[in-house]
């Protein structure tokens, strides 16, 4: 068995900038993926996800955000190809709702750039944008999208240019603590490491003892039509978005890489579901709750669907992230539970865990993430 400094399970969004970022530290790193890199049968697939410095679910995101940029752009250096995009962001709702008011509180708390547009404001300015009477929306100029396969395959890509050895369709059957370190036993073989890094997604629970049900999976579906007008959905003329309406709580994109508006319904039909059972058909019940949004808020966009596909979001109760050491294996640290807004911190959460692998610590604060929330050793 071939001794490794780190094992990284799950290569995933926040797996792949772990492995990059112990790679570039000159550590022996072994990244171990049950399915392809990258693959569409988790939570980064389908083409982008939203990056935004407004943070209306809490202000202490803003700090690890900052620096999350500075990694994305990074590693757009080192590769060569933009997979940041910046298109502003839209945080809006009625003027007392916890989106907009969160948002503003954020930017307040940590003197971000911003204006306050009310819905007549906003259409005039974003004609794709139809919002009632009485909503507000913050615009953030920073706010954009990542294109997340993509990142996935940068990180591995720069990863093993630094010597990582990364193996997909490997699934791995347990692992276990030992004075020396770990070892971590999968379909083809056994692997030991000074320490290990869980970052499994969808199914962290069942690779970290005594998680449980905080850290279920959701069966989440994203939707991509064909506008009216699409000159107004192009990426320099739509702002980003996360909306509150009577409908709930979506979320949306410009038109990119596939011929559609693409949006989601934060815990659209709130089905708790076993990673390996997911329902992967898209079904009437699900575009018909998209619509809702789509008809109402953005008619402009409702045209025939492009594309319909599930992911998984991966729920904590609180919504927070959790990401720290195990309590009763120091040598073993996670990061789960990342509650359908995590995609944008891959690139910092990659350099929390390396940190945490290497020493133990990191000068990140993990306060509001620390999995003694769920977890008692």
């Amino acid at each position: 068995m071939k001794p490794y400094d780190v094992i990284v399970i799950g290569v995933g969004g926040m797996g792949s900038a772990t492995v990059y970022q112990l790679a570039k530290r000159g550590k022996r790193v072994l990244g171990l993926e049950r399915f392809d890199v990258p693959h569409d049968q988790g939570s980064s697939h389908g083409v982008n996800r939203i990056i935004r410095l407004a943070y209306y679910e809490d202000p202490a995101y803003v700090p690890p955000l900052k620096r999350a940029y500075e990694l994305w752009r990074e590693l757009e250096w080192e590769t060569g190809e933009q997979i940041l995009y910046i298109t502003g962001s839209i945080d809006a709702g009625p003027e007392q709702d916890e989106v907009f008011q969160g948002s503003f509180r954020s930017c307040l708390e940590h003197n971000i750039p911003h204006e306050v547009l009310d819905h007549n404001d906003l259409a005039e300015r974003f004609p794709g944008y139809r919002l009632p009477e009485g909503h507000y929306a913050l615009f953030q100029a920073e706010g954009g999208f990542l294109l997340s396969e993509r990142c996935i395959v940068d990180h591995v890509l720069v990863a093993q240019a630094h010597g990582a050895e990364v193996r997909a369709r490997e699934r791995v059957l347990d692992w276990q603590a030992t004075t020396a370190g770990v070892t971590v036993r999968t379909e083809r073989g056994s692997y030991q490491a000074g320490s290990l890094v869980i970052t499994a997604g969808p199914w962290a629970s069942s690779l970290i003892p005594g998680l449980g049900d905080n850290a279920q999976a959701e069966r989440q579906v994203l939707g991509w039509f064909q506008p009216h007008r699409p000159e107004i959905f192009a990426p320099e003329r739509f702002p980003v978005f996360n909306l509150k309406v009577d409908e709930g709580r979506y979320y949306g994109f410009p038109v990119y890489g596939i011929p559609g508006f693409k949006i989601g319904l934060y815990h659209h039909l709130e089905e708790v579901v076993d990673p390996d059972r997911i329902d992967r058909s898209v079904h009437a019940a699900d575009e018909a709750v998209l619509r809702a949004c789509v008809g109402r808020y953005f008619p402009e966009a409702d045209g025939p669907a492009m594309t319909l596909k599930t992911c998984m979001f991966t729920n904590c109760p609180d919504e927070h992230f959790i990401i720290g050491t195990h309590p009763d294996y120091p040598q073993v640290s996670f990061a789960a539970g990342f509650s359908g807004h995590g995609f944008k911190f891959c690139s910092v959460v990659g350099e929390m865990m390396a940190d945490l692998a290497v020493s133990g610590t990191t000068s990140h604060a993990l306060e509001l993430f620390s999995p003694r929330r769920y977890l008692v050793g």
